[in-house]
């Protein structure tokens, strides 16, 4: 399994923003009370590094680096298929296996939980694709990006109320295993291009996003020693918060305890700045948790004062004193981790 995905900017997201730019609001300022301690003070100090890799990648692109003293510990990215082989039976195994390697190391450990994939096959349990009552279980994704077309992919129907209640029941027996054991949970990036020519599930936006607050609500809930944390950087259908979803989300977050992150360090990224960036900055220090991601197609970015590929002084600078970020997880391509710690 690979935990390869599209680059965030979006072509969707890019055509909304062309269609909503002359109405676009400015994004409106978090609130600035202290909260009732669902938040934290904001921390001078760079965030922890970890490793991030998919959990079938483990033993080959983990293992060779997780004894280095600058790792903090992993995030493994599970499918929802592998910890529910069959309805109602979970399977935690492969976490445990993991847990256990990096506990002797005195290492963390985060499982995000995924629901949506970026390329063929769709690796959601198999009752969800076929039993009528979950209405198909996923819908069809286009993944355009401002780099061209990417693979078709799926993202469950978290808006079919019978797929979000067996999601919901998959976070419950995961928190009931490894609640305490765990340094966090998330859920994957809000962003998301469903095709509506093939969608049979009754998506719209509004749905999705109702879902997707849904989810974070239950997994706070259930999670109670482990952080839950929510991945948000574009909401379909919105730019630059005209909407309202993305201030809804920080709001909401605060109000109910919930981290939140994003799959991509892109420094000063107009997308990324006209979308989630603002809020990181606004809201920091009034989140549980900031994680945010570096992952494989940021390497391929580059800094337009340099000319040159970011480097990690660069996204660590930007995540951390920009965006607030407590932790953040690293792809194991990244060439830092291919050299000695300093």
């Amino acid at each position: 399994m690979t935990t390869r995905r599209l680059p965030a900017v979006l072509g969707v997201l890019l055509a909304t923003a062309l269609a909503h730019t002359a109405l676009a609001p400015a994004a409106a300022a978090a609130p600035t009370g202290s909260g009732s301690g669902s938040g934290r003070a904001a921390l001078p100090q760079a965030p922890a590094q970890y490793l991030y890799s998919s959990i079938g990648d483990f033993d080959t692109e983990v293992r060779p680096l997780i004894d280095r003293p600058d790792i903090a510990g992993v995030q493994v990215v599970v499918p929802w298929k592998a910890m529910e082989p069959q309805k109602g039976r979970y399977d935690f195994s492969a976490i445990e296996e993991a847990l256990t390697v990096l506990q002797t190391r005195h290492k963390k450990l985060f499982v995000q939980v995924q629901d949506r994939f970026f390329s063929a096959p769709t690796r959601l349990p198999d009752y969800l694709l076929t039993e009528p009552a979950y209405a198909g279980g996923a819908a069809a994704t286009t993944n355009e990006n401002g780099l061209g077309p990417g693979e078709p992919g799926a993202v469950a129907a978290q808006w079919v109320p019978e797929v979000r209640e067996r999601f919901q029941r998959l976070l419950e027996a995961l928190a009931a295993r490894f609640d305490g054991r765990l340094a966090g949970v998330n859920l994957p990036e809000t962003a998301t291009q469903v095709d509506p020519g093939k969608d049979r599930s009754g998506y719209t936006d509004e749905s999705y996003f109702r879902a997707e607050l849904d989810n974070m609500a239950f997994g706070a809930k259930v999670f109670k020693r482990t952080r839950f944390i929510q991945y948000v950087n574009f909401w379909p259908g919105e730019w630059n918060n005209d909407h309202g979803y993305m201030e809804r989300t920080f709001a909401f977050a605060r109000a109910h305890g919930v981290g939140l992150g994003g799959p991509d360090v892109l420094p000063n990224r107009q997308a990324q700045m006209e979308n989630s960036y603002p809020f990181f900055e606004r809201y920091r220090g009034k989140l549980p948790l900031v994680a945010m991601a570096v992952q494989e197609p940021d390497f391929e970015y580059t800094n337009p004062s340099t000319g040159k590929p970011y480097t990690k002084e660069e996204f660590v600078d930007f995540g951390g004193r920009r965006l607030g970020a407590d932790v953040m997880f690293w792809a194991t391509s990244a060439p830092w981790l291919h050299r000695p710690a300093s």
